[in-house]
């Protein structure tokens, strides 16, 4: 009887430990998949902030008298640079919604130069601008996903248990800014 007793025990005590191995290792690797996606994120604002200067440059040529509109970029390439670097997921979506705007403004003041939307240059840059929309798109859809997995496994059972061992905790979605949540504006070239 006391050897199936200590039996029984050894068989619950690793039972415990195995599960506090799995919870703990399945938290992390969400939290690591949620990190990771939001990585994705970063990548594609970046890519996007580094399209700009060529964009504006090249609008530049054609409309120098433009300047408030190219200062309104830059100010908003330097607000995705810092929020990329260090910021928080609010952040990183107040500047992505910042260069937006920066950027529908260089595209409207495009509309008025027929020549510029000619452009070799100008087409490309268009081009690369909306793959990169398109990616951008892609990569705040998969965070997002990435953070629900994590978000259910913190608070259900019996992960919630070792969601405080593993320091591990709910995530924000990334969440488009107010003005930006009913579509993108209608831009036409």
């Amino acid at each position: 009887m006391v050897v199936t007793a200590v039996v029984i025990l050894v068989v619950a005590v690793v039972a415990v430990g195995a599960l506090f191995v799995v919870g703990f290792n399945k938290l992390r690797s969400a939290d690591v998949s949620a990190q990771e996606a939001l990585g994705g994120i970063d990548v594609q604002l970046t890519r996007r902030a580094d399209l700009i200067p060529n964009l504006v440059t090249t609008v530049k040529g054609y409309a120098a008298h433009e300047k408030s509109v190219l200062e309104a970029v830059t100010a908003a390439r330097t607000s995705v640079s810092k929020a990329t670097a260090s910021g928080t997921v609010g952040e990183k979506a107040a500047a992505d919604a910042q260069l937006d705007k920066a950027v529908i403004d260089v595209l409207a003041v495009a509309e008025n130069y027929p020549d510029l939307k000619a452009s070799a240059n100008f087409l490309d840059l268009q081009r690369q601008l909306a793959d990169t929309e398109n990616q951008l798109s892609f990569a705040r859809q998969y965070y997002n996903d990435a953070v629900a997995t994590l978000n259910k496994l913190v608070v259900t059972i019996p992960w919630l248990l070792f969601a405080g061992i593993a320091g591990v905790r709910e995530r924000e979605f990334y969440r488009a800014a107010s003005d930006q949540q009913q579509g993108p504006p209608p831009i036409s070239f």
